[in-house]
């Protein structure tokens, strides 16, 4: 057999630079994962305190106008437990739409009955539009302070920690965003079907409460026949709203 050669100086550093990068490549790779991690267990925190808040503002809005169930049922209360739909969140997570748990009312209690079913109705919809509102700013507020991190952590070729708040805040502006437009729906039993009843006669009304026991047929309208077209409306609506900000 033939002596096998010592490596030259040439080749020994060829080899050297090859294992640095390898190195780097292997620690940027572990940063972008766990950096993925870190954004969606931030997100999906801010997903469960929107879908809290949401519930919250109407209890509150339904105590102020006088009717105190939600009260008594401990829905004033910042527990998840208390406020999130298994369904409706898991929905949220997985298609771009989804609910929480519906607040009881009793809107004969309420001291103006058409002022009360339209402050309660349209509560949970501006606590959303507010979040959005501040977790959008909270991402320019970050672009400003490392615009080069942020436009990593959006790219998802690393980035720093403020980057990846960036990213976290970017995504709960966004599902912020999108419940309260998918409230707006008009449709029950969502929040928009009850802001259009608060304006019409109330002779109508009776017959609107009575749509609510078929909330299970507007929900697989909504996952069916009517996913696409507001799946389109949320996406203009999206793009509009951080257009503007």
């Amino acid at each position: 057999r033939r002596p096998r050669l010592a490596e030259g100086p040439t080749l020994g550093r060829r080899r050297t630079r090859a294992a640095v990068r390898a190195g780097r490549r292997t620690n940027r790779l572990g940063f972008i994962l766990t950096g993925i991690v870190v954004a969606f267990l931030l997100a999906f925190s801010a997903l469960v305190m929107s879908l809290v808040l949401h519930e919250v503002g109407h209890a509150y809005a339904a105590h102020l106008f006088g009717d105190d169930t939600a009260k008594r049922q401990g829905r004033l209360s910042l527990n998840p437990l208390r406020h999130l739909d298994p369904l409706g969140t898991l929905l949220l997570l997985l298609v771009g739409f989804g609910w929480a748990r519906p607040v009881p009312i009793y809107p004969p209690a309420f001291r103006a009955y058409r002022l009360g079913l339209f402050a309660v109705s349209v509560a949970g919809i501006l606590v959303n539009l507010a979040l959005a509102v501040l977790f959008a700013l909270a991402v320019r507020g970050l672009f400003a302070l490392d615009p080069e991190g942020v436009y990593g952590a959006f790219r998802g070729s690393g980035g720093s920690a403020l980057g990846l708040l960036a990213l976290a805040a970017y995504v709960a502006s966004s599902i912020n965003l999108v419940l309260a437009v998918f409230n707006l729906l008009p449709i029950p039993p969502l929040d928009g079907s009850k802001i259009l009843q608060s304006l019409l006669p109330l002779a109508w009304h009776p017959w609107l409460w009575r749509l609510e026991q078929y909330a299970w047929l507007s929900f697989l309208l909504i996952l069916t026949v009517l996913r696409g077209p507001i799946q389109e409306v949320l996406a203009f609506a999206r793009q509009v709203f951080f257009t503007l900000l």
